[in-house]
């Protein structure tokens, strides 16, 4: 039986913020981070206090545990999306996740010649890297068009991508309207055109089984904080044969099997030719404890409560003459919202008053305003973790919610 009334009494930040504001606590930012269980904080304390060494460089016990622990994890982490354990590199989240395929790849591979296609709902962490590729390589940006809901279509796909198109990169599930894309179809149209497919995991990989392999996409990346993992840690996965041809980043100790004082440099075969320099050791650890914990509960049934929990928060706020929503019929569990001739920010104060903690603005995805015609748009997103009862009291606050000065007097 799913409980999540028994799983908060695993997560300190519940029983250390039972109010806020004097209000009950509720947190429904869980797009922008999650909160960590006492396992995963306990993994990262158990190398700071017990195993500390730093990974690959000593010939002695202690590091050898750690060596060997960050092999497990990455094993773990290859098994929890259907990988093969070379194809996973460690990285510091996302961001240098998709950093790492835009320079290691984009910016060695692509010509003026060519095209990468995104769409404009994509977070800045997988435009911003594009663009620069652009900058250096002269190569075109041309973008996927969205349908009347905002969804990314594998029928849109198949209208714009050309001969010229290499690169498809888009989210699986996107930050702010939270639809769950077709990415086993769109790497079928991608391959069919010789086009390679990198896939933005952040909001996908944390809520849903993701099967690399059955997907059939050449890059997925994630970040362990947005699965109650630690912070400063994440993944970027690729087929092999892609690891290999691409440019590492950085380089440095770790990542290479010789040099010499003409300059001659051999670099070790992925992961490790991607992991120069000490990695975040202690995060790594708490990943580990992490994908134990979502793999206990089950993704599967993770994926089910909080498609539950959005249809009854749903069908709670559809009766509020005063809330516009944006992607009512969106899988994940993002709703996004305005109140009507309310500034998304100053929502977003007033929930704070009321012990709501939601985002606001625009979830840096900045194109999708024009799409979504508003400045901007308060985010409510969903965990396992969340209840009913979190659910009704923001939609109590939303009720009265608007009068910024209601937060302050």
């Amino acid at each position: 039986m799913f409980d999540p009334y028994k799983i908060r009494e695993d997560f300190p930040m519940f029983k250390n913020n039972k109010q806020m504001q004097g209000k009950t606590f509720v947190y429904l930012d869980n797009a922008a981070t999650s909160f960590k269980p006492q396992s995963v904080i306990d993994a990262c304390n158990l190398y700071y206090e017990c195993e500390t060494a730093n990974a690959h460089r000593g010939d002695y016990d202690l590091a050898f545990k750690v060596d060997t622990k960050i092999d497990e994890v990455r094993e773990k982490v290859a098994k929890f999306i259907g990988a093969n354990k070379e194809e996973i590199v460690f990285t510091s989240g996302a961001s240098m996740s998709l950093n790492l395929v835009a320079f290691g790849y984009g910016f060695k591979f692509l010509t003026s010649d060519d095209e990468i296609l995104l769409t404009e709902a994509e977070h800045a962490s997988n435009v911003l890297p594009w663009f620069k590729t652009k900058d250096l390589t002269k190569c075109k940006i041309n973008y996927i068009p969205l349908d009347s809901e905002g969804r990314l279509t594998p029928e849109n796909l198949r209208k714009v991508i050309n001969k010229h198109t290499k690169i498809v990169s888009v989210a699986q599930v996107t930050n702010v309207l939270g639809y769950i894309n077709d990415i086993k179809e769109i790497a079928k149209i991608c391959h069919e055109n010789s086009t390679i497919l990198v896939v933005d995991g952040a909001q996908s990989v944390p809520h849903m089984k993701v099967d690399v392999k059955n997907l059939d996409c050449d890059f997925i990346i994630f970040s362990a904080h947005k699965m109650i993992g630690p912070t400063g840690i994440g993944v970027l996965y690729g087929k092999f044969d892609l690891l290999c041809k691409m440019d590492a980043l950085m380089t440095g100790g770790g990542n290479n099997a010789r040099f010499d004082m003409c300059g001659n440099v051999a670099l070790l075969e992925p992961p490790a030719k991607f992991e120069a320099g000490t990695q975040n050791i202690a995060g790594i650890y708490g990943f580990g404890a992490a994908i134990d914990y979502l793999m206990n509960l089950g993704m599967d049934n993770i994926q089910k409560y909080e498609h539950d929990l959005r249809a009854y928060a749903i069908s709670k706020l559809e009766k509020l003459g005063n809330v516009i929503i944006y992607n009512k019929g969106a899988e994940n569990g993002i709703i996004t919202l305005n109140v009507k001739d309310v500034f998304p920010q100053d929502e977003a104060t007033y929930l704070n008053s009321k012990g709501i903690c939601v985002r606001s603005g625009q979830h840096c995805a900045k194109m999708l305003v024009d799409f979504l015609k508003t400045v901007g748009t308060v985010r409510v997103s969903l965990y396992f973790y969340n209840t009913k009862e979190d659910v009704d009291q923001l939609v109590e606050a939303l009720k009265t919610g608007g009068n910024i000065l209601d937060a302050f007097f």
